[in-house]
């Protein structure tokens, strides 16, 4: 059986340890607006986007410059029927060498194709992930939500 879970890579130029650092900053590539402590083991922190969506996250794994794991307690689509859609899913950043270059894969174990949000959130997920922290991690300056609909998906949504 594959894995059908998100998943997106991509390579920048700085080290292991710049790229550690800014999956780390959350508020840097995906929205200012995080509650909570992100960088410490067994911490939790929320995010929510109007009404659309909030979740509950809490920190599970800290390997630095190699590996960051979260998991979903919570979750809240106002958009979909079933309402335990990323609930218990974990999110994977895992960071290597590779050459000259830094890669960093980001996968969403339990975020399917059979998901009614999958498109929303696989969006969502190529936008903040392979937009906004590869930009964070390769100029030092991410393009996270600030209360505005970026992704095509959340202006679609918020209409």
């Amino acid at each position: 059986m594959t894995d059908r879970s998100y998943t997106t890579s991509f390579t920048v130029d700085q080290t292991p340890a710049q790229a550690f650092a800014a999956i780390s900053n959350v508020r840097g590539w995906w929205s200012e607006t995080i509650e909570g402590e992100t960088s410490r083991v067994g911490e939790k922190f929320k995010y929510r986007y109007e009404d659309l969506h909030r979740c509950e996250i809490q920190v599970r794994e800290l390997i630095p410059n190699r590996r960051v794991v979260w998991h979903v307690l919570d979750n809240y689509f106002s958009f979909t029927q079933d309402r335990s859609e990323w609930k218990g899913t974990d999110i994977l950043f895992e960071i290597a060498r590779k050459g000259e270059q830094t890669e960093v894969t980001f996968t969403h174990l339990g975020l399917v194709p059979d998901y009614e949000c999958y498109d929303a959130c696989s969006d969502g997920w190529h936008t903040y992930v392979s937009g906004s922290l590869r930009d964070l991690i390769a100029t030092g300056a991410g393009r996270p939500n600030v209360g505005e609909a970026i992704t095509e998906s959340e202006q679609l949504l918020t209409r």
